[in-house]
């Protein structure tokens, strides 16, 4: 599941991770399967500067056997109302690698637009080939 993200984490690292995610205001969520209340994958956006401007970036994963059903899609177009009721930041942007075909469709189903491609450093030291899609979340979409 990490290969368009710099490959597998260690343990440690995973642990690490679940316990920033677990925290509360972290704005991380866990995607759960209506039907089974499974929780299926994940899903969370952040603060950060992108080009001199404060932004909200997305990340999103879903387990292998759930993918190709949408519900990345669905828990995206969550995410995109809750930052936008949140407030604070304009923009929210996801940067998935050039290479991820189901996560560039999963921005193009939320509606995000793309700016163009860039080079992102991911882990560090790893150089990532990426897509830069964008919402704006001050936008008026009655």
């Amino acid at each position: 599941m990490m290969a368009h993200v710099g490959g597998p984490e260690t343990p440690k690292q995973i642990a690490r991770r679940h316990r920033r995610y677990a925290r509360p205001g972290s704005r991380q969520f866990r995607i759960v399967d209506e039907a089974t209340g499974q929780a299926v994958g994940w899903i969370g956006y952040w603060e950060r500067e992108w080009r001199g401007e404060d932004v909200y970036e997305t990340g999103w994963a879903v387990l292998p056997e759930f993918q190709g059903r949408g519900i990345a899609s669905a828990a995206t177009l969550e995410l995109v109302a809750r930052a936008r009721a949140q407030g604070g930041r304009r923009f929210l942007h996801a940067y998935p690698s050039v290479d991820n075909a189901p996560s560039n469709a999963v921005c193009r189903k939320a509606g995000f637009t793309l700016l163009g491609r860039f080079d992102f450093e991911y882990p560090p030291g790893n150089a990532l080939r990426c897509n830069d899609w964008f919402v704006d979340l001050a936008a008026d979409y009655d």
